[in-house]
């Protein structure tokens, strides 16, 4: 291959500028569930979309079914969009699904901005949805097919960092704006909303389409003028392309067409796509999308001091973690270990908050106590399973069935995301079950049954090259066997331009 391990990031320059911008897209969702959030625990908002509840904390509650809608409707959203990303991709580009994710979030924020009625909103929502599905499948695509074997984790875990960053961000503007008892109280939060697209859009002007989709368009020159854009300058790129059209023709080989069926059809693709499905899904296994979106509401009913600014310290922690992930992604970052690591620890910290609210529920201890396991929580999710669950689901798909497959491991992921917020209020709300913390009964043996899922099935396959990944599958390997299989033919393309060398 072109890429030499002693090659710096320095050296890399211009294919970090450009994923990192493409991590502004997991920014934007980061916001968007940063906000929603704790909207629901404002009363600036809740007087209009909500109703006067003098026994809450706050005198305000908004309706379950209301409840369910704000929060899930973004999610539905994202696993439509995404569930049809294949289809998209097979004519358009990534940067040209990504302008489309840009204009999407523009408009729906206008929508969501400017109404009153509770229907337009739900509108908004959704329309919000389809425009992050977007942007969180293209983005992610864009990084693995362009970016070099050895920084792919990183990236990922930037991807996973902008999130969090995100979602930080939302929730600190949220509670500086909570006190407010007008509609600007969660007006300016969703202002943040117009940045992510308008720098999107510029940036993209800058930046080369994705090389590997267009060699997989049959556009071999500019693929090459791609790769030649984002690696350092003297890279053997043509070997790298070569290795890249190698891996195409041989998938074409074993299937001559590209549909959503194709997924399925031959047995190793149908276990590309399995592993990539449920690789995504991991995340939702733990329950993180029930202390993310409600985190606000969360502290709130369960009578913790000062919710919102908990919620900032919750994902201040979550950050901490990917910042010290971030540290050790490039030389250990070992997918199957972190897996499993994580979601044991996320089931047992979920156990251990159901128990102890579920002992005491009215004392004061409970609720330090309930922040602080939160905290280890996002800890563990965000350090050990966010960042790798999406990033098995980007490594693992075949070459010519990328957007396919990616986008329906997004979809299901999103699906999953969609599921825990729609049910959530039903668990926690007062006006409902009212389990509050409770609700961590539920996903303590969803996450043990995920992390053994990891063990037997997850293949691991740090430092690998999307090529070398195609090799080992195309080679039937057992999950177990990845990590020391010794690839073939990228041993055979870097035989030529060795003894080039020596000539």
């Amino acid at each position: 291959m072109g890429i030499k391990d002693d090659e710096t990031m320095r050296a890399h320059w211009r294919c970090f500028a450009a994923c990192g911008l493409m991590v502004l897209s997991p920014f934007q969702y980061g916001i968007d569930f940063g906000l929603i959030g704790g909207l629901q625990a404002m009363p600036g908002f809740l007087k209009i979309y909500g109703h006067p509840a003098p026994d809450t904390t706050i005198g305000w509650n908004i309706s379950t079914v209301r409840q369910q809608l704000i929060t899930s409707l973004m999610t539905l959203g994202a696993f439509v969009s995404s569930a049809t990303a294949g289809l998209i991709a097979a004519k358009l580009g990534r940067k040209a699904c990504l302008r489309m994710a840009c204009l999407g979030c523009v408009v729906s924020n206008i929508i969501m901005m400017t109404t009153t009625d509770i229907n337009a909103l739900y509108i908004g929502r959704l329309l919000n949805g389809l425009a992050n599905g977007y942007f969180m499948t293209f983005s992610q695509l864009y990084i693995q097919e362009s970016s070099p074997a050895k920084y792919r984790g990183l990236f990922l875990t930037a991807f996973q960092f902008c999130t969090s960053l995100g979602t930080l961000i939302g929730t600190i503007v949220d509670w500086a704006t909570a006190s407010r008892s007008d509609r600007s109280a969660y007006l300016i939060p969703l202002g943040l909303i117009y940045m992510v697209p308008i720098v999107l859009s510029v940036g993209l002007l800058f930046i080369p389409e994705s090389p590997r989709w267009l060699i997989l368009q049959d556009r071999i020159e500019d693929g090459q003028r791609s790769l030649e854009w984002l690696r350092p300058a003297g890279s053997q790129v043509d070997i790298e392309v070569a290795e890249i059209k190698a891996a195409i023709d041989i998938e074409r080989e074993m299937g001559s067409q590209v549909s959503l069926l194709d997924m399925f059809k031959n047995p190793i693709d149908r276990r590309r796509t399995i592993l990539a499905v449920c690789g995504v899904t991991l995340q939702a296994s733990t329950g993180s999308m029930f202390i993310i979106s409600y985190k606000a509401y969360f502290f709130t009913m369960a009578k913790v001091s000062n919710p919102f600014a908990m919620g900032c310290v919750l994902s201040a922690i979550g950050l901490l973690a990917i910042v010290i992930n971030l540290l050790i992604v490039v030389r250990y970052g070992r997918r199957r270990v972190l897996l499993m690591t994580g979601l044991s620890t996320c089931g047992i910290l979920q156990l251990i908050v159901a128990i102890v609210y579920d002992k005491n529920p009215a004392a004061k201890a409970t609720g330090v106590v309930l922040v602080a396991l939160s905290c280890l929580y996002m800890m563990s999710y965000n350090g050990m399973v966010a960042t790798y669950s999406w990033l098995c689901g980007g490594e693992l798909p075949s070459q010519r069935l990328r957007s396919y497959t990616f986008g329906l491991g997004a979809a299901s992921g999103f699906l999953a995301a969609w599921i825990t917020t729609f049910t959530a209020p039903y668990f926690i709300n007062p006006d409902s079950l009212n389990w509050g913390p409770r609700y961590g009964y539920i996903w303590f043996p969803s996450s043990v049954i995920a992390a053994a899922w990891v063990y037997f099935f997850l293949p691991e396959v740090q430092g690998r090259t999307l090529e070398e990944i195609d090799e080992m599958f195309e080679a039937n390997l057992p999950a177990r066997k990845f990590r020391g299989y010794k690839c073939i033919r990228r041993l055979a393309m870097n035989e030529k331009p060795v003894a080039q060398h020596e000539e």
